[in-house]
């Protein structure tokens, strides 16, 4: 009866497995003083991803930056919170850390309009906006990102007509390997802010943002476990219906949850609270105990699961659209042309079913579509499908078996979540990647800010 309880009261609690990670705190965070510090080793949240570099930069202030980048042994990568899976942060010359450039540097409530250093916190962004009567239009379920690492990897929320988290980029700094200042905005050079608000960190080191920003906002959450054939069939009308929709597959089960958020008047908050870790660790026993029998793991989750009531929540946008959870894994997801996200969907959950050792719920988002040259979402609505394995168990297959299925319906993978793709396959899949490719160059004319990862990518040291 303990299972089941758990269970239960996971599912229906949920956010179902909103897998979201404590905040990672880089070896570079303590510092106060030091503009640069002596080799010391690096990893990724999953620990899949590490380096040595020869020195870590630590500027006070955007001119401290301006002034080091020149003189620092490259490759030169800049790392925030560390929660990308690819290895865009790894290097043998100097890593870049932003976490003395934080807060707000400027709100201008008449324009809903903030000014933000580029190593804020998501989630400190979004209290110091709550305290000035604002909030971000939406945000990713991460909120211990930093602000230029979610930017610069395309990081987005869940919503039909709500864009990924860079469309709100009205303008920003950037600081070019050879130390100079680049102001840029949508009124002065709309060109170069689209191909700058995904970079990923291919243009330089950004210090500072200038963001859309709007009125405080409560939103009302519905959770519900249903079988998985049925929100498959109602993923689009709820998609239409409600602010925010999204669902996760629980494999195995034959069922899934679905989540809306839709905005209310403001009023006493409700918010039970969080219990996707026992929803988690329930779905793991089951696939420990029963994973030989998987027709017999079915059965009985569904027997589990039978019966269990819908949850709700109010609360203000950040406290909802956020979550931490400290289960590590790794992570692989795709974004998929809209009319093709039920289809891919169905396609990954029978690929993951012929393996008995997933146990991870399986994510499906929308987004609309945007216009930044390197946005997985550029020029086209999207659905994301995003899968995880267990930090410390094989993932090698969420790049072998998924990346081909999400390739034969069209997709785009996320810039920090695992896949395989290099040079001639992005340059078919972004319209802009040559465009974005003559700019790199000009601003990075000898490849300082090329990684072995991101030297792939683009197709070589300076191509």
């Amino acid at each position: 009866m303990t299972a089941r309880r758990d269970l239960l009261k996971g599912a229906a609690a949920l956010g179902l497995a909103r897998h979201l990670p404590g905040q990672a705190q880089s070896p570079a965070a303590t510092a106060t003083t030091a503009a640069s510090t002596p080799a010391r080793s690096w990893q990724n949240w999953s620990g899949i991803a590490a380096c040595t570099p020869r020195q870590w930069l630590l500027p006070a202030d955007e001119a401290e930056l301006a002034r080091l980048l020149p003189k620092s042994p490259g490759p030169l990568r800049s790392v925030g919170a560390g929660h990308s899976f690819t290895a865009l942060v790894p290097t043998s010359g100097s890593l870049v850390s932003l976490d003395r450039l934080t807060w707000l540097v400027a709100v201008d409530k008449a324009r809903n309009q903030v000014r933000v250093r580029a190593g804020t916190r998501i989630g400190q962004l979004a209290r110091l906006l709550d305290a000035e009567g604002l909030a971000l239009h939406n945000q990713p379920d991460i909120d211990v990102q930093t602000l230029a690492g979610a930017l610069a990897t395309g990081t987005h929320g869940t919503g039909a007509e709500l864009p990924a988290l860079h469309a709100q980029v009205l303008g920003l700094r950037l600081v070019t390997p050879a130390g100079e200042v680049l102001e840029i905005s949508a009124d002065r050079n709309p060109e170069l802010l689209d191909a700058a608000r995904v970079s990923l960190g291919a243009l330089g080191v950004v210090s500072e943002y200038t963001l859309a920003v709007r009125p405080r906002y409560m939103l009302r959450r519905h959770v519900w476990i249903a079988p998985t054939q049925e929100l498959l069939e109602q993923a689009p009308e709820l998609a239409r219906k409600h602010r925010h929709f999204e669902m996760y597959v629980l494999p195995f089960t034959g069922h899934g949850a679905g989540i809306t958020h839709d905005e209310v008047p403001a009023g006493t908050p409700e918010h039970p609270a969080s219990a996707d870790e026992n929803v988690l660790a329930d779905l793991r026993k089951l696939r420990d105990w029963l994973g030989r029998w998987p027709e017999l793991r079915r059965w009985t989750a569904a027997k589990l699961i039978a019966g269990s009531q819908p949850e709700h929540a109010l609360d203000w946008s950040w406290r909802l659209l956020s979550a931490v959870r400290p289960t590590r894994f790794n992570e692989s997801e795709y974004h998929l042309p809209r009319e093709r996200g039920i289809a891919c969907l169905r396609e990954i959950v029978q690929t993951l079913e012929r393996r008995n050792e997933v146990f991870f719920p399986i994510e499906f988002r929308f987004v609309q579509g945007d216009s930044a040259w390197l946005s997985p979402f550029h020029g086209r609505d999207s659905c994301s499908v995003a899968c995880h394995a267990l930090q410390g168990e094989a993932y090698d297959y969420l790049v072998k078996d998924l990346g081909p299925v999400f390739r034969r319906h069209g997709g785009r993978p996320h810039w920090g979540k695992l896949h395989d793709l290099a040079a001639p396959q992005l340059q078919a899949l972004y319209p802009r990647f040559a465009e974005f490719q003559a700019l790199r160059r000009r601003l990075d004319p000898e490849g300082r800010l090329l990684n072995p990862h991101l030297a792939a990518l683009f197709g070589g040291a300076h191509a």
